[in-house]
């Protein structure tokens, strides 16, 4: 297997400088490079650089796989988008080439979701399909999610932890989201991407509530926007104005769920599970999916077969025309002539059998041999086949 590495960085905030652009050309000449992104493959060497410093210096997201499996998610985010302690409960302890981790600069987190295979034990078709330089556009979106306040990703990337090994039967979950029992999009694909265990996922999302309905929250959504001063109003609206739209919905977010929590009545948060708790969750989660796939399986098979059926009797209502078909490929007198003939008597055989017709069979095929026993090779094939003796 040669050797195959792919970089993708994005900017997302703030477009990359003619200046920046020019430093990383310096890194790359081969580099598709633009305000926006960089994108290098490796069948040879590797990237000039330290990803998680341009991420510092320069991007928002980046995205890195290999043909052996490794991979490597980082997304930018500013330090308000999430307090230290809420972080904490997701990440620590943990460093730098754990499935899941995150630094922080001044102004920014960076997170880091990571499967580092060196080895090349894992599965690693999906960075080999069609769809593998698509990760970025499936990724990036969880971006979005964490600046609006969902954890799920953050949860998802304990998961992976969990996966990998790091953690023991006495560690502590951390809050658990709610809606892990339905995905997002971009949330799916992070499983995929890091290779999540189903089962640890069904046994933790178990526990997970389902997210409010739109409907639910639009009450709230006007009760608050109705208690704004025109201020606090013109202030989101000079940011929409200056080109700082992500920024205008954070902030705004944030205050609308500080706004809710303050009048939400005092709840008692739900007992956080040890691992030990949710591995035995995780056996009948198991258990289930493998009655599912069964079930699946059964179901498709009997497809398979009902299908089958219908071919067949399909077939011998058209036996005369079967019958022709053959006789006028055996005439061609060659080898791939005769296989075709004889995968169509094959299938002619099972369909008369079906309908309860072999006797007619037995008459077609000494028909044939009246006209066509001479051909040595044809005779070969249906002594192999059982029909005729030697």
């Amino acid at each position: 297997m040669s050797e195959y590495q792919y970089y993708e960085f994005a900017a997302i905030d703030r477009p990359l400088t003619p200046q920046q652009q020019a430093e990383l050309r310096s890194r790359s000449t081969r580099a598709t490079i633009t305000a926006s992104s960089f994108i290098n493959e490796y069948h040879w060497g590797d990237l000039k650089g330290d990803p998680l410093d341009w991420m510092r210096r320069y991007f928002d997201a980046h995205v890195y796989y290999a043909n052996w499996g490794s991979c490597c998610l980082l997304l930018r985010l500013p330090r308000a988008t999430l307090e230290q302690a809420v972080l904490d409960a997701f990440v620590l302890p943990a460093e730098r080439g754990s499935a899941f981790s995150a630094s922080a600069t001044d102004e920014h987190w960076i997170l880091d979701w990571s499967d580092w295979d060196e080895e090349g034990s894992g599965d690693c078709e999906r960075f080999w399909d069609e769809e593998s330089q698509h990760w970025m556009a499936r990724l990036l979106p969880l971006r979005d999610e964490l600046l609006r306040g969902d954890t799920r990703p953050l949860y998802l990337g304990w998961l992976a932890r969990l996966c990998g090994g790091e953690l023991d039967d006495a560690a502590v979950e951390p809050p658990l989201p709610a809606g892990l029992q339905t995905l997002s999009g971009a949330q799916q694909a992070l499983v995929e991407y890091l290779q999540i265990d189903p089962d640890w996922l069904a046994a933790a999302a178990g526990a997970s509530e389902p997210l409010p309905a739109s409907d639910e929250t639009a009450p709230a959504l006007d009760a608050w926007l109705d208690a704004q001063t025109p201020e606090t109003l013109r202030a989101a609206l000079r940011l929409l104005l200056e080109g700082r739209g992500a920024q205008a919905e954070r902030e705004a977010r944030r205050r609308f769920l500080d706004w809710q929590r303050s009048r939400q009545p005092v709840v008692a948060a739900p007992t956080r599970r040890r691992v030990a708790d949710i591995a035995v969750l995780r056996q009948a989660a198991a258990q289930r999916r493998l009655e599912r796939e069964r079930q699946a399986r059964d179901a498709e098979e009997a497809r398979q077969r009902a299908e089958r059926r219908q071919h067949l009797a399909q077939l011998a209502e058209q036996a005369d025309v079967v019958w022709t078909d053959i006789d006028r490929t055996l005439q061609r007198g060659t080898g791939a002539a005769y296989d075709r003939a004889l995968q169509s008597l094959r299938a002619l055989s099972e369909a008369l059998a079906q309908a309860g017709r072999e006797r007619e069979f037995r008459l077609g095929l000494d028909r044939l041999q009246q006209s066509h026993g001479r051909r040595g090779a044809w005779v070969k094939r249906l002594i192999a086949a059982g029909w005729v003796e030697k």
